[in-house]
């Protein structure tokens, strides 16, 4: 199996986080977003994985590709980089891959995560993870009849369905995959301006290839700040029983409500820490309430009482009660 992660995108909606780390970096229960979306996908394959490519941009630099690598070794893969120098839409991005799109693929776009009680049918010659949606305009969809697709459709201006496709794809045949996106390459052929992934699955549709719809317990978002943090109290949910506090954390007269992820070297004094906390490695809180937040690495909290809010790398904070984004080396004094 090999997995394809495009996640060269710019990703505007989460700035302040973003100007400093790709989105796909940030972390959800102290792991990188990318790193929890590899860990998904592993899980529900029963074939061993082979190559990992990530699809970045060229100015992410040599410590985020390293990171990139490491994640793959992580699950048994041998992790590539590629990069995607234009934002020519989804297909293109994939196609950046090309070299390792044969045999058994699953793409994954690195701005979704999945919870799934399910193993993925490697029979099948390909399967599309959707999810019911209120507005699905705003998302490729899918229309169905029976188990198996009928139609792509890509950000529909009327309702034609509210089976939203989440990003996440298995193809059977990736080499199949690649003739069809280089067909769209090849003749400039775009919906909305870009190069669209559901273009090449409608074609691979007309030529015999049969699509079923996947079906995630819960498809969690990362595509803001408030969408990040509800992700984060929610992945703290899923993997409570794990052990969350590091042992090298100092905790001195506190409470720690759980579930709450604690980093290494860091130290929680005189506060309340919980639930749905996240804090990262070298940080450290005092005199503080903390709920339902991401705090990153290296950051001082003081005199704090914060709700729903994320904090980046090196911020110092003092003296704050409020829903707050901040990036990363601001203070707020």
């Amino acid at each position: 199996m090999n997995i394809i992660i495009p996640m060269a995108g710019m990703g505007k909606r989460m700035r302040p986080h973003t100007l400093t780390v790709p989105k796909p970096l940030i972390p959800i229960a102290g792991k990188p977003i990318v790193h929890r979306l590899v860990e998904d996908i592993a899980k529900v394959c029963d074939d061993s994985i082979q190559s990992i490519g990530f699809i970045i941009g060229r100015n992410f630099g040599a410590e985020v590709e390293k990171t990139l690598l490491d994640i793959a070794e992580s699950v048994g893969g041998h992790g590539k980089i590629f990069y995607q120098d234009e934002a020519l839409g989804t297909a293109h991005a994939i196609m950046c891959a090309e070299s390792i799109l044969e045999g058994n693929v699953i793409v994954a776009f690195a701005d979704t995560l999945f919870k799934a009680d399910f193993k993925l049918d490697a029979s099948q010659d390909g399967i599309i993870w959707v999810q019911q949606v209120d507005d699905p305009s705003a998302f490729g969809v899918i229309k169905t009849e029976g188990d198996v697709i009928t139609d792509f459709v890509e950000k529909p201006e009327e309702f034609v369905s509210d089976l939203a496709i989440i990003g996440i794809y298995y193809f059977k045949n990736g080499s199949f995959l690649k003739s069809e996106l280089q067909y769209l390459l090849d003749n400039n052929i775009k919906d909305k301006g870009e190069f669209q992934l559901t273009n090449a699955l409608e074609n691979m549709k007309n030529k015999g290839s049969n699509f079923v719809p996947g079906q995630v317990s819960e498809w969690l978002d990362c595509g803001n700040k408030n969408a990040t943090v509800y992700t984060n109290k929610r992945y703290l949910e899923f993997i409570k029983e794990e052990q969350l506090v590091s042992p090298s954390a100092v905790i001195k007269n506190s409470v720690i409500v759980p579930p709450v992820y604690v980093g290494d070297n860091a130290v929680i004094e005189n506060c309340i820490i919980g639930p749905h906390v996240s804090l990262g490695n070298e940080s450290n809180v005092k005199n503080s309430i903390i709920q339902n937040t991401i705090i990153q690495t290296n950051t001082q909290v003081n005199n704090a009482n914060l709700k729903n809010s994320m904090l980046g790398n090196f911020v110092t904070l003092e003296g704050k009660a409020d829903d707050l984004s901040v990036g990363d080396y601001n203070a707020i004094l």
